[in-house]
């Protein structure tokens, strides 16, 4: 198993809310914006600040067959990109993040 697919299997697993985001992206500030509006407990990997992000992205692509970012998963689940997550209402996603 390659180091960026246990990470990746392992972040999903263990965290409530997890973004897998660019720094400098537009659409990833906004999901981040969005996210920190509900919760604290979202937990962000940077993969342009890390030397397997592009490994890690790949994998992503591999596992969803997105390959932009965001990614993001609320218990385990794959909500998609920004335009994904801002579609869902803040109640509803409230709800989901606090199940």
């Amino acid at each position: 198993m390659s180091a960026a697919k246990e990470l990746v299997d392992k972040a999903i697993a263990e965290n409530n809310v997890v973004v897998f985001s660019k720094g400098y992206c537009p659409y990833c500030r906004r999901t981040k914006a969005t996210l920190a509006d509900i919760t604290d407990d979202v937990k962000v990997y940077e993969l342009d600040e890390r030397e397997d992000g592009s490994a890690i992205q790949a994998y992503l692509k591999e596992l969803n067959g997105q390959g932009t970012v965001p990614h993001v998963y609320i218990h385990q689940q794959f909500i998609g990109g920004n335009s994904d997550l801002q579609a869902i209402p803040k109640a509803e996603l409230e709800k989901r993040i606090k199940a």
